[in-house]
């Protein structure tokens, strides 16, 4: 059994080697995640929306009007993209109340949240 265990850990440890990295380097590496996701939906949008516009023009015959047009919006929302990676906005796990108030902000819960209620409430 002791062999065994000595064979799956030298397994792991060639498998898995261990982190070496400090706790700087996972930050710029974090940072550099981030930056690669925004650069990759901005990127992304303009391709679908040049790929529909350009497809959309060969199909109606209406070059090049419809790809000036979805290059357009591809832009807006590649821009609206990295606008929400920037700030946060889509990495929360729960989504704001409609009155702007997080859920549970004054201790009470609505109705159909699936949490149980105190008595009298």
């Amino acid at each position: 059994m002791e062999e065994l265990d000595a064979r799956l850990k030298a397994l792991r440890e060639e498998t898995h080697p261990p982190e070496q990295a400090t706790g700087a380097t996972r930050e710029a590496m974090s940072g550099l995640n981030t930056a690669f996701r925004i650069g990759t939906e901005l990127v992304a949008a303009l391709i679908v929306g040049v790929g529909a516009g350009y497809l959309l023009d060969q199909w109606l015959g209406t070059a090049p009007w419809l790809l000036i047009t979805f290059f357009f919006l591809g832009a807006g929302a590649g821009i609206l993209n990295v606008y929400r990676a920037a700030s946060g906005i889509g990495t929360m796990s729960g989504l704001p109340r409609k009155n702007g108030d997080e859920p549970g902000d004054d201790g009470k819960r609505d109705p159909g949240d699936g949490m149980p209620h105190k008595k009298g409430e």
